[in-house]
């Protein structure tokens, strides 16, 4: 008999129901979408989001919102022994990664879905990794996301996050301005993204790193999930 969580993941993974914004917001800008994230030098923020995770070698990490590949290929090409996954709504996207992933002879597995409706077991990952996601979603996806994030953690796991946003201070400027007239960019700033991850149960919810980019204030957080609340919501 299927259970329920088997029943989601076929239908989130084969075929999403719902609609989803495209990584440039349209797909016919998919193409730009590499060359502008190298121009940007998103790289060594990827990297550092890496570093900062401490995966070890059995680990079984998770990507959500993976986009065309960039940070699930540069975990596994880090952490070769490590499980890799990387999720994501958009089948060109995702087709995008495949190919970059199979040119380097990368295992990555790639599947379909939503990150407010994660298709996997409870306790099932050690790392959740989000790069550059929440500014796509509304404040309920948000917490929605964090909620998912956490029930599939393992008993110590951890999430780690790098989004625009932040604490914003003067010295941001111009840049930091225009990203405060985006209702969804304005939500993630302050402390609005560590009291998500508290409210929605992660433990000792911290705002570990930022960078001011010429495209704003980018910050790196990192959250965990205790040993005895692992899957609990």
């Amino acid at each position: 008999k299927n259970t329920k969580a088997e029943q989601r993941r076929r239908l989130t993974i084969e075929e999403p129901q719902r609609t989803y914004l495209p990584g440039m917001g349209h797909d016919w800008l998919l193409p730009l979408y590499d060359p502008l994230q190298k121009l940007l030098g998103f790289g060594p923020i990827h990297r550092q989001l890496v570093d900062q995770a401490a995966i070890r070698p059995n680990h079984r990490v998770i990507e959500i919102g993976s986009g065309t590949g960039n940070l699930s290929i540069l975990i596994k090409r880090l952490h070769p022994q490590a499980e890799v996954i990387g999720l994501d709504p958009d089948p060109k996207a995702l087709a995008r990664a495949r190919g970059k992933a199979e040119r380097e002879a990368l295992s990555v597995q790639l599947d379909r879905g939503f990150a407010e409706e994660l298709p996997y077991p409870d306790a099932s990952f050690d790392r959740v990794f989000s790069a550059f996601m929440f500014h796509h979603f509304e404040p309920d996806e948000k917490e929605k996301t964090l909620q998912e994030a956490r029930r599939v953690l393992k008993p110590s796991g951890s999430l780690h996050l790098v989004a625009f946003g932040g604490a914003k201070v003067r010295s941001d400027g111009f840049i930091g301005r225009l990203q405060h007239r985006s209702e969804r960019l304005r939500d993630n700033f302050g402390d609005r993204i560590p009291t998500l991850m508290h409210e929605v149960g992660f433990a000792d919810p911290t705002e570990v790193a930022h960078r001011v980019t010429i495209f704003g204030r980018v910050t790196y957080y990192r959250a965990s999930v205790l040993r005895t609340e692992a899957g609990a919501v």
